[in-house]
Order: structure tokens, then C-alpha cells, then sequence
């Protein structure tokens, strides 16, 4: 068992506290080659009778450093602290069992030390003789550097489940969520307590679209209302660079369709355009003034077709009625790679689709716009991706007879330079009255690429 109490600060959460380190003491073990070994464990502590596990936060020496005893020699968190974690024993701090960021159950063996830098040492048969219950056996505990995996660490494959830091355990009880729903930002994709807290007040946000979806609506400014619709695989990120400008004269509502960000993900084989869109109209009040990008036009023109009476006006950004085989091709890869793929790598991945050459070819822009590209990617799961370009497919080619039928007043937003919807101007042509835009020289996220053009001439649609 692990033993021992903590100092009373420990138990305010943000205090930093300083206890001795739980372990066995100095153990002498006679080698097979004649030699003795001997060490010192540093063990997880229990600190409290409700403690099960605890997550190494800092180490602030590194192996092969000499440490006093009583000298700090790791940070761990519970649920109610952070604790400074003091050498049992002087010597040399010789091994790392554990990484910073990884939660370990109550008693799993973190460090080691040793009475010299050179002191042969024998990691599996100084764990193997452990005399604690929690330590017999081999748990899979390597020395740092080692590639097995460390204990506690979330593995990669499918099902796998995400590592949880107590305090963010705690703090999921608080607001009666499943920390396994959360987005975990800290190392190795732990949850951290502020992704909780971020992710609860995001929830109260939600704005229901039925009896059992909500969808999470980003809104800012004041007057009336203009509702943003991101494209497949995006969130409303997508329209950064129109967000502040459309907040100035309007109410913005920036709506994260099923599964993306915060929004629910209901269980089902196609995320429809039609669905898209009858989901956008219960976002907002009356009429107004609507922005799809890309597969957000889609459902913008499904929303136009379907509910007129709730546009004031339509703004396409690159839109498209038929999928085209690049579309198709990028839609077949996408998911697999999402899946697959950090979203640093998905990110990259998908840069020479969406911007031009010369965009590209600015290094100081590509690399800016590939962190922001690459926290928009982490925001859509690999089976939203395989959902939404499902109801695409099934969309294609479905409207272009309608498209005369469309009344409100339209702008068409099309880029010269993109390679995945080259239909945009014959749907400008095709729909009554439409103003058509095509930007010189840019990819197919045109509004990022070429935010001035894009934010004038929708300035001068919505009036």
C-alpha cells in the first residue's frame, strides 16, 4: 500500500506543497555477476483516502543529476493538488519510469535513485523484488527512453481511451460531464482541467436544433443577423477573417454543424445537406443574411430552396451542385487520414488543396495558416469527415435544376485557382440576378487566402 499524509496546504487546490517521496527505502540486492545494487524507489504516493492515481507534471532534474535528500525531485497532481515530491535518500537521480503528462495508478514505480552515477543498476530486478502488492509483477515499466510504452500512456490504436489528469477528473463531476467527450490539450493528448472547464461552458452555450441534437453557435455583435455555414471539415474558423468586420453591423451566428467542435454527433450513416440546412434555421430568429463556404454553400442553397422566407440575402463561397472527381478523391483520402493522422500532418496534407501556389510559396503565411488549419482539423473526427461526405455525395448533382428557382439575392464567390469546385461561376449563371466575384489567383479557401476582396464585395451585397 501507499502510505503517508499530506501537508493540509496540499489539499487547496493551487497550492504547492512539498512531501517526502513514498517509496521502500534502500534495498541491497546481491547481481548474478556478483555485484550489488543499491537504489531507491520513487513511488505515486496516496495522498488521501480517495486517491487512485496521480499524474507527474514536472521533473525538475535530469537523470544522472546528484540530489539530497529531501531536495524536490518531481511534481505530481491530484484531484485537490499539486504537490512537490521530495528525495527519501541522497545519491544520484538515475531513472525515469514515467513521463511528464502520464496518469499512473496509486504506488506505480516513477523514479529511481542510486548511491553513484556509475552504480550498476538492474531495473527489472529491483521491480521484480518490489514488496508492495501494487508493484509485483511486471507492469511494463521501462526506463525513460526505453520504447515501450510508459505506464499510463494513452495508446494510439482505435477504442483507445484518453489519458484523464485528476484534476480534470474532478472537475468533469463538478459539471456532470464524461471526461472521455473532451478534447484533451495537454502531452500525449491528456484532458486537462481547463479543457473541461472550456468544454462545459461551451455546452451551456449549445443552442438545440431538435428534441436531441444541439449544435454549438458562436455569436457576437449586435443588429441583424448573419449566419456563417463552415465547409466539409472546417469550423467557423473558416471565416476568421469575416468574423470581426460582420460583428461591427450585424448579429454574427456561426453555426458548427453535427459532430464538429461542440456540436452533437448524433449516430447515423450521412450527415444530409437538406439536414445541414434545416438545422441553420433553428439557430436564428426571422430572416438572415446567409454565408456558406464550400459544403456550407450547399446547404445555404438547401436552405434558400427550402426556406426562403428565412434569407434576406445568399453569399456562396465557392460552391458547388456537382462533386467534382478531385472533391471525390479528396473525400475518399480525408477520413482514412484524419483517422490515421496527427492533426499537424492532416493539416499539411491538405494545404495544396485548399490555397494557391503563390500562397504556398509564402512561407511566413503557409506556416501560420497550417497551425491554425491544423487546430481546425483536430476539431472534426475522422466518422464526422466519413458522415458529412456521405450526405455530400448523395447531394451531388441534385440542385442544378433548381437553381433558376432561387430568389434571394445571391453573390457568388469563386477562386481561379481551385482545384476542387471549378463549377462556381455556372452556378452564378445559372441563378436569376446572382453578382459573381471570381478572385484572381486564389485556391479554394479564398476568404482566408484573400480576405479584403472577399469582405468588400460581401460589405456591398449585405448593404
Amino acid at each position: 500500500m501507499c502510505h503517508g499524509t499530506p501537508h493540509p496546504r496540499a489539499l487547496q487546490r493551487g497550492a504547492r506543497t512539498s512531501v517526502p517521496s513514498f517509496g521502500p527505502g534502500r534495498s541491497r540486492r546481491r547481481r548474478a555477476d556478483g555485484l550489488s545494487d543499491m537504489a531507491t524507489a520513487i513511488s505515486m504516493p496516496k495522498l488521501g483516502m480517495t486517491m487512485e492515481e496521480g499524474t507527474v507534471t514536472d521533473w525538475p532534474l535530469e537523470p544522472g543529476k546528484a540530489v539530497e535528500k529531501g531536495e524536490v525531485v518531481l511534481v505530481i497532481e491530484s484531484e485537490k493538488a499539486e504537490v512537490e515530491i521530495e528525495a527519501p535518500a541522497s545519491g544520484v537521480f538515475r531513472h525515469i519510469y514515467v513521463e511528464e503528462g502520464d496518469t499512473v495508478p496509486c504506488g506505480t514505480l516513477l523514479a529511481a535513485i542510486t548511491e553513484t552515477a556509475d552504480e550498476p543498476f538492474d531495473a527489472g530486478a529491483f521491480h521484480a523484488t518490489e514488496d508492495r502488492p501494487e508493484m509485483k509483477g511486471d507492469r511494463g515499466l521501462r526506463v525513460k527512453g526505453d520504447s515501450d510504452p510508459k505506464p499510463g500512456a494513452a495508446s494510439s490504436g482505435a477504442g483507445a481511451r484518453k489519458p484523464i489528469a485528476p484534476a480534470a477528473r474532478a472537475a468533469a463531476r463538478k459539471f456532470g460531464l464524461d471526461p472521455q467527450e473532451v478534447a484533451g490539450t495537454g502531452p500525449n493528448g491528456r484532458v486537462t482541467k481547463q479543457d473541461v472547464e472550456v468544454y462545459a461552458k461551451a455546452r451551456e452555450a449549445l443552442v438545440p436544433v431538435d428534441s436531441s441534437v444541439s449544435l454549438e453557435v458562436l455569436t457576437s455583435g449586435t443588429g441583424d443577423p448573419v449566419v456563417l455555414l463552415p465547409g466539409l471539415g472546417t469550423d467557423v474558423s473558416a471565416f476568421a477573417r469575416q468574423i470581426p468586420l460582420l460583428a461591427e453591423r450585424f448579429r454574427v451566428h456561426g453555426v458548427n454543424p453535427r459532430g464538429v467542435g461542440f456540436s452533437d454527433s448524433p449516430s447515423s450513416e450521412s450527415y444530409d445537406v437538406a439536414q445541414m440546412a434545416a438545422d441553420a434555421t433553428a439557430t436564428y430568429p426571422g430572416s438572415a443574411h446567409v454565408i456558406g463556404a464550400s459544403l456550407g454553400s450547399a446547404a445555404a442553397l438547401e436552405l434558400a430552396l427550402n426556406h426562403p422566407e428565412r434569407a434576406k440575402t445568399l453569399t456562396l463561397i465557392t460552391p458547388f451542385v456537382d462533386v467534382s472527381p478531385r472533391l471525390r478523391a479528396l473525400g475518399d483520402a480525408w477520413p482514412r487520414l484524419a483517422a490515421q493522422a496527427d492533426p499537424e500532418t492532416l493539416a499539411a496534407a491538405l494545404m495544396p488543396w485548399f490555397f494557391s501556389a503563390s500562397f504556398l510559396a509564402d512561407d511566413a503565411a503557409r506556416a501560420r495558416t497550417l497551425r491554425g488549419l491544423a487546430q481546425t482539423v483536430a476539431r472534426v473526427p475522422a466518422t464526422t469527415l466519413d458522415r458529412m461526405i456521405t450526405g455530400m455525395l448523395s447531394w451531388s448533382n441534385s440542385r442544378s435544376a433548381d437553381l433558376s428557382r432561387i430568389s434571394v439575392p445571391t453573390l457568388v464567390i469563386a477562386a481561379s485557382e481551385d482545384l476542387l469546385v471549378p463549377d462556381s461561376e455556372l452556378i452564378a449563371q445559372a441563378i436569376p440576378g446572382a453578382t459573381l466575384l471570381v478572385v484572381e489567383g486564389a485556391g479554394h479557401a479564398v476568404a482566408l487566402e484573400s480576405p479584403d476582396l472577399v469582405n468588400q464585395a460581401i460589405t456591398a451585397h449585405l448593404g
